[in-house]
């Protein structure tokens, strides 16, 4: 089997991650393959669709494999632009979770005065002035993996949380737990419910599983503005921003000065609209921006704190035909001096 750099020397100058410092992924290919074995075979005589075996993967795990990332999917709402809630604590498991709901809709104004007044106002977070030896990640992400029945009817997309510990070197530990599923509507849950195979009841989570982090090359996060805008991919428009400003919070433990800069590069890349005051999928109070992607029919997300500028959520929500999104949470970012 090819490894991750086999694969990159073969694809050569065609690699699109080429240039990209590809993040463990929250899955192991262990567990990747666990999943799409679960789907049973259909009985004949329902006349089911014969549920695919394809795997949309986490970035992480594509890259690794093929040198490429998919975009992950959870499902949303039909309409863009109405309000939105997330589902509540206790809701019945396996329901569809939506996108959060906006204060300012069509008539949203630009982001750029509002990140640079939130970037003069920030106060420290719990991690300021701390230090360790392992940067701490806590993360739930929708839509890690999904997968669709073959007539293209029928969606499943799989929840995860995810402890990552990471020294400078790479090295640590990552432990990932998978939740419940998520359906797009009641028919997908009748179906798949029928059709994922599963040794424990239904209420079960399973047992956490925990993969240990290799060396691997990371350059340190860089304060000065123009270096940010490099790693940011400012060039590379909205869309592109926003998903570097997810990875590198889902990797750094971002000082406060950092986090200003941050906020006032993103007051410089233009199509970047304020949504305002917002609540994520944990139940947090927020600040939100989106950046409309015409070209690929899709909208990022990103849940700022509104008085330390950690980013809490973000999202890539593909507007039609059907509305799914990658969303992740970040639940807690801290330095540790253990695996624990």
């Amino acid at each position: 089997m090819f490894g991750e750099q086999q694969t990159r020397t073969l694809l050569g100058p065609i690699d699109p991650a080429r240039h990209a410092t590809v993040a463990p992924p929250r899955l192991s290919a262990h567990d990747l393959i666990n999943r799409a074995e679960a789907v049973t075979e259909p009985v004949a005589r329902r006349r089911l669709a014969r549920p695919t075996r394809r795997l949309v993967l986490t970035a992480g795990a594509l890259a690794v494999a093929i040198g490429a990332a998919a975009v992950a999917q959870t499902f949303g709402p039909s309409s863009p632009g109405t309000p939105e809630t997330a589902s509540p604590p206790g809701a019945d498991p396996g329901a569809v979770l939506v996108p959060v709901a906006y204060q300012f809709g069509s008539d949203a104004p630009g982001a750029g005065a509002q990140l640079r007044a939130l970037a003069g106002r920030l106060v420290d977070a719990d991690y300021d002035n701390r230090t360790g030896r392992y940067r701490y990640h806590h993360t739930k992400s929708w839509g890690g993996s999904a997968m669709t029945s073959d007539d293209g009817r029928y969606h499943v997309a799989f929840v995860d949380e995810t402890k990552v510990w990471q020294a400078a070197d790479g090295t640590g530990k990552q432990v990932t737990i998978q939740l419940e599923p998520q359906y797009p509507d009641q028919e997908s849950r009748d179906y798949w419910r029928r059709n994922l195979r599963t040794t424990a009841p239904a209420s079960a989570t399973p047992a956490p599983a925990s993969i240990p982090l290799p060396p691997s090359d990371g350059a340190p996060l860089p304060s000065d503005r123009a270096q940010l805008k490099e790693v940011l991919k400012v060039g590379l428009g909205g869309s592109a921003v926003s998903k570097e400003v997810s990875t590198v919070y889902g990797r750094y433990v971002v000082p406060r000065h950092t986090r200003a800069e941050i906020l006032r590069t993103l007051a410089e890349v233009p199509g970047f609209v304020w949504r305002g005051q917002v609540t994520d999928r944990a139940g947090r109070k927020g600040v939100a921006i989106t950046y409309d992607d015409r070209e690929h029919n899709g909208q990022s997300l990103l849940i700022f704190d509104p008085g330390t500028g950690e980013l809490l959520a973000s999202e890539w929500l593909i507007l039609s035909p059907m509305r799914i999104s990658a969303y992740q949470v970040i639940l807690d970012t801290a330095w540790a001096d253990r695996l624990d």
